[in-house]
C-alpha cells in the first residue's frame, strides 16, 4: 500500500503485534523473574535517569516485588556515572531518583542498591582542560569519555566480578535506536551463551542482559506512562523533561568507545563540543523563563568550541606549538598543537567561575549552591600548574579571590617551589615580549628549586636538560624547520660510500 504524498504516515500502536502491553508484560516479568532465580550471579543495571533506562529498571523492580521475599537473594546494583558536568537539569533529576529509589527499596525490602559515580578528580572534565590543558574535546580527540564515563563503570562492575566471579548487566539499549546499534546487538546475539544473555568484549565474566531491546521509542513512553514508577519518581516528570528539549535520545550508560557518546543524544554534558551545538539547553533554556539561569553555561559551551570565520573549528591560536612532554609532531609537514598554554587554560578558569558566581548570585533558591567545578579539582588544578608545569607563580588562588569574592581555602603550597610576585615580574621584565624565554628560565629556576631540598640531587641535571630542549628554540618557525630537518634525516637513505681497497668491481 502506497501513502500518497504529503500525507504523514499512520505510527503503529504500540506492542499491537504481540497481543498489547499487558501480554508483553507479564511475558518480561516472567522472563526477568527466571533469569535473576536461575544462579547467584548479581545483577548490575546502567541508570542514566533516561527514559530507556527507566523503563529496564522499572521491569526489574516489578518483577523483584512479584517475588517471594524469600526468593529475593541476590543483590541488584543500580550504578549512574555523573560526568561532574551533566545537564545541571538531568543531574538532579537522576540525584533525586537515586535517594527516592534507595529509599523505596528499603521500604519494599527489595535487594536493589543505587550507586551514584563519579571520575576520580584527576580525571575530571576541568582537571583535564583546565590543569593539563587538553583542548577541548573533537571527535577525533574524545577524551573525555574514557575518563568521565567508561572508567566509573568499568571500574565498580570489575570489583563486582572481582568479589562474585561474574557479574549480568542489564542495559536499557534497543535495536530502534540506530542501524549502528542494531547491528552491534545482533551480532553479540549470535554469540549468546544463555537465552537472552550476550557477551561483553570489554568486560571479561560478564553477560549483557537487553530486555527492551526490541521495543520502539513510543512502546517505552506508553509502558512509563501506563504504569507508575516502582519507586515514586514522577514519569510524567520525565516526559515533561523530554518534552522540553527539541530533538529525542538520552545519554546511555558507557561502558566502551561502540556506545554512542553523550554527544550523539540529547542529555549529556552541558560542556560536550562533539556536536556542533547543544540543542537541549539550549531548546530548555527558550522554552522555559525557570531555566533561563543556564545561560552562562550555554555561552560558556558555545566558547569552548572555537571556530574561525568560515565556522571551522580552529583553537590552534589557544595551544602550545610544543605537545605536552616538549616535543614537535609534524602532519603533512605542519606543526600539530599541543595543549593551551598557560594564559588560555587561566582564562577558562575565569571564566568557569564567572558562570558559576553568576548562577549562584542570580539563579533561583535551588541552584544558590551549585558546582561547576568543585573545591576538590581547584586543588588539583592548582597542584598540576605549580608543580607539573612550573607556573611558580600559583595564580590560582589570587583568581579564585577575584571572581569570587572569597579567599581560597587551600594552604600554602611548599614555599621553596613558588615565587613571589615581584620575583615573576623581574623575570618578566629581563626577558621582554620573548614568551618562550621567560617560560623556560621559570621552568629552570622551579626544577633547581625542586632539588635544593632534597639530600641526594640525582636527576637534577637530566631534569634541566629536559627543560632546556623544551625551550631552545627561537620561535615556533625555528621549531618547525628544525622538526623538518630531523624528518628530511630520517627518511634519507644510508648510501654505500665508494671504497677502492674494499669495492671488487670488474675491470
Amino acid at each position: 500500500m502506497t501513502v500518497p504524498v504529503g500525507m504523514p504516515a499512520r505510527r503503529a500502536i504500540p506492542f499491537k503485534d504481540r497481543g498489547g502491553l499487558a501480554v508483553v508484560l507479564k511475558e518480561l516479568l516472567e522472563e526477568v523473574q527466571e533469569l535473576y532465580q536461575a544462579d547467584e550471579v548479581p545483577w548490575v543495571i546502567g541508570y542514566s535517569g533516561g527514559k530507556d533506562s527507566t523503563a529496564v529498571l522499572q521491569l526489574v523492580w516489578l518483577a523483584l516485588r512479584e517475588l517471594p521475599e524469600e526468593k529475593r537473594t541476590k543483590s541488584v546494583h543500580v550504578i549512574s556515572t555523573d560526568t561532574l558536568v551533566e545537564n545541571p537539569i538531568v543531574a538532579s533529576w537522576v540525584t533525586q531518583s537515586l535517594i527516592t529509589m534507595e529509599k523505596a527499596a528499603e521500604e519494599q525490602h527489595l535487594p536493589i542498591k543505587p550507586h551514584r559515580l563519579t571520575p576520580d578528580v584527576k580525571d575530571t572534565f576541568w582537571v583535564g582542560l583546565i590543569g593539563k590543558g587538553y583542548p577541548a574535546p573533537r571527535p577525533k580527540f574524545r577524551w573525555c569519555t574514557e575518563r568521565l564515563k567508561i572508567r566509573p563503570s568499568n571500574t565498580f562492575i570489575r570489583n563486582v566480578v572481582r568479589e562474585h566471579g561474574e557479574t549480568i548487566l542489564v542495559l536499557g539499549i534497543r535495536k530502534a535506536e540506530s542501524q549502528a546499534r542494531a547491528r552491534t546487538m545482533t551480532r553479540h546475539e549470535q554469540r549468546r551463551v544463555r537465552d537472552r544473555l550476550s557477551p561483553n568484549g570489554n568486560l571479561p565474566n560478564s553477560l549483557v542482559y537487553s530486555p527492551i531491546e526490541a521495543w520502539t521509542n513510543d512502546e517505552v513512553w506508553t509502558f512509563l506512562m501506563q504504569l507508575p514508577n516502582a519507586w515514586g519518581h514522577n514519569n510524567k516528570d520525565l516526559l515533561t523533561m523530554y518534552q522540553g528539549a527539541s530533538s529525542d535520545g538520552e545519554c546511555p550508560l558507557v561502558v566502551d568507545n561502540t556506545t554512542p557518546s553523550c554527544g550523539d543524544s540529547r542529555f549529556g554534558c552541558w560542556t560536550c563540543t562533539l556536536v556542533d551545538q547543544d540543542k537541549s539547553m539550549a531548546a530548555m533554556i527558550q522554552n522555559d523563563e525557570e531555566k533561563e539561569w543556564m545561560q552562562p553555561l550555554l555561552e560558556l559551551r558555545n566558547k569552548l568550541d572555537v571556530r574561525d570565520e568560515d565556522g571551522r573549528r580552529n583553537d590552534k591560536h589557544l595551544r602550545d606549538w610544543r605537545k605536552m612532554n616538549g616535543s614537535i609532531q609534524l602532519f603533512n609537514d605542519q606543526i600539530v598543537h599541543g595543549p593551551y598554554t598557560q594564559e588560555s587554560r587561566v582564562n577558562w578558569l575565569r571564566e568557569l567561575l564567572d558562570a558559576q558566581t553568576y548562577v549562584r548570585r542570580n539563579g533561583p533558591a535551588s541552584v544558590r549552591e551549585i558546582e561547576l567545578i568543585s573545591m576538590g579539582e581547584l586543588h588539583e588544578i592548582r597542584r598540576i600548574w605549580v608543580f607539573e608545569k612550573h607556573e611558580v607563580e600559583d595564580l590560582l588562588p589570587k583568581i579564585y579571590e577575584e571572581k569570587t569574592g572569597e579567599k581560597f581555602p587551600g594552604g600554602p603550597l611548599d614555599e621553596h617551589l613558588t615565587l613571589a610576585g615581584d620575583e615573576m615580574e623581574l623575570l618578566r621584565e629581563v626577558c621582554g615580549d620573548d614568551e618562550l624565554h621567560f617560560t623556560t628560565a621559570r621552568e629552570l629556576l622551579a626544577v633547581e628549586r625542586k632539588f635544593r631540598t632534597m639530600t641526594r640531587r640525582a636527576g637534577l641535571f637530566e631534569e634541566l636538560e629536559k627543560t632546556i630542549r623544551r625551550g631552545y628554540y627561537e620561535n615556533k618557525e625555528d621549531a618547525e624547520q628544525s622538526a623538518l630537518r630531523n624528518q628530511r634525516e630520517k627518511q634519507a637513505p644510508d648510501l654505500p660510500l665508494f671504497d677502492e681497497e674494499t669495492t671488487n668491481a670488474p675491470a
